[in-house]
């Protein structure tokens, strides 16, 4: 079974930037869509971005969209999001996902089913 990793959050200040890392091991990584959520709190967790198993297509939230970019590197079985002018509304734990299905496009955020245990993310004004 897949385990995600997630690691590089921190506190930053309005308008700084963080790169987050996900680390896979245990499992298939690379024909897989991965994904990553954050959940705020007292919210629900939503759909930050998500990166097909090609690496071909990515995906992302109105509202990170110009200020965030998802990467991956299947030979290292790691995916990235750098995370630029970054905003106090984005403070959250950042968890990174795994689609329960290999050769997924990662378009849905139904699609994913194996989640890290977060990593905390936290911007000051």
């Amino acid at each position: 079974q897949v385990q995600l990793v997630e690691s590089g959050g921190g506190l930053v200040q309005a308008g700084g930037s963080l790169r987050l890392s996900c680390a896979a091991s245990g499992g298939t990584f690379s024909i897989y869509a991965v994904g990553w959520f954050r959940q705020a709190p007292g919210k629900e967790r939503e759909f930050v971005t998500a990166i097909s198993w090609t690496g071909g297509s990515a995906y992302y939230a109105d509202s990170v969209k110009g200020r965030f970019t998802m990467s991956r590197d299947n030979a290292k079985t790691t995916v990235f999001l750098q995370m630029n002018s970054l905003k106090p509304e984005d403070t959250a734990i950042y968890y990174c996902a795994r689609s329960r299905d290999p050769y997924s496009s990662g378009r849905y955020p139904a699609e994913f089913g194996s989640w890290g245990q977060g990593t905390q993310v936290t911007v000051s004004s």
